[in-house]
């Protein structure tokens, strides 16, 4: 138990559970928002209840206080963790290997690209959904890297050798490049959605409540701002062609894309690191809401200006959800953009 392994084993164990831990502080004006969101939202017709919310475990954290970063979460543990999301929920049959499966033989990938590309449209797009989800978190974790960790000071930024181990075509056997290719495939779909959500945001009726009424106005115009912005984009995802075949068969794969996101979101619930757990849940329930706003787009274009939306409606969750998810992965984007440019100073 004293070997060098041990101890080094203990001390990253150490580092994990520190850099892991969530801030839960909130100021006292904070908390008698939240009483107050709670209490107006109570008031309010809601198409869908997150059943977390009331939990006697459940708590409200503050994301700013909480940024998404390395946290020395690693190892056998996680990837358990996406190796349960891909398998369970992925409609792949367990004879199929993904490429670079910890522990298996590989075939470059032949077996299981073969086997995508025979699958009907709406099953890769799953596919590439959650896989370009993982290649946004890993960039965020290789670009905010904790470069040096002292009594002093804590210094974090963009760790070029962690970035090339989970993109470099070379070191990945050509994984890396198709997992950027699904990144930016995740990224217009989130901002297919954004455009698509705008008539649900434009109601007079519609506010965003935060206890402040000037805030409220000033909120929904920054809203607005984003939402004409994302509309405005010209080369949008066409996703008329998803569930377009027989009505039956379409309605079936849409329960089950909607039963597989909440398995994912399940199997969030075991990570281990507390401020993983919050990133990981917040990025894949924005990502549920925008295919839920994409195949709702019939009722969104029935919501009436003024009175209750019945037909479709999102939650205070999922709003926060929405944004808080689009903002990570246009991060992820970024960030790509600057790994770029060091790798080629480097070169």
């Amino acid at each position: 138990q004293y070997s060098e392994e041990a101890n080094n084993l203990a001390e990253e164990c150490e580092e994990a559970k520190r850099l892991g831990a969530v801030d839960d502080s909130l100021s006292k004006e904070t908390r008698q928002a939240v009483l107050q969101w709670a209490q107006h939202d109570d008031s309010s017709d809601s198409f869908c209840e997150a059943d977390d919310i009331h939990s006697p475990d459940a708590e409200y954290v503050d994301l700013l206080l909480n940024p998404e970063r390395y946290t020395g979460y690693k190892g056998p543990d996680a990837w358990k963790i996406w190796n349960s999301i891909y398998e369970e929920n992925c409609f792949k049959p367990q004879n199929v290997k993904r490429p670079l499966a910890s522990g298996r033989g590989d075939d470059g990938g032949h077996t299981f690209y073969k086997w995508l590309k025979g699958v009907c449209v709406e099953k890769r797009a799953f596919y590439r959904l959650i896989s370009g989800l993982h290649a946004s978190i890993n960039i965020h974790l290789s670009a905010r890297y904790l470069l040096q960790d002292t009594w002093s000071e804590k210094k974090w930024g963009p760790n070029v050798t962690e970035f090339q181990q989970r993109f470099d075509e070379v070191l990945t056997s050509g994984e890396g490049p198709r997992r950027l290719k699904n990144l930016y495939f995740l990224y217009l779909i989130e901002l297919r959605a954004l455009s698509k959500v705008l008539p649900f945001f434009e109601r007079p009726s519609f506010q965003l409540y935060t206890g402040n009424k000037s805030q409220d106005a000033e909120m929904k115009h920054l809203l607005l701002e984003i939402l004409h912005l994302a509309k405005s984009f010209p080369l949008h995802f066409d996703e008329n062609s998803f569930f377009a075949g027989n009505k039956k068969e379409a309605a079936k794969l849409k329960e089950e894309f909607r039963l597989h996101f909440k398995n994912i979101s399940r199997i969030m619930d075991c990570v281990g690191c507390f401020k993983c757990r919050l990133w990981g849940k917040l990025q894949t329930q924005g990502l549920g809401t925008a295919l839920k706003i994409l195949f709702s787009e019939n009722l969104i274009e029935k919501i009436p200006e003024s009175g209750p939306s019945y037909g479709f409606q999102l939650t205070r969750q999922e709003i926060v959800a929405l944004f808080n998810a689009f903002g990570r992965v246009s991060t992820s984007v970024k960030e790509l953009e600057n790994f770029r440019n060091l790798l080629q100073n480097m070169r």
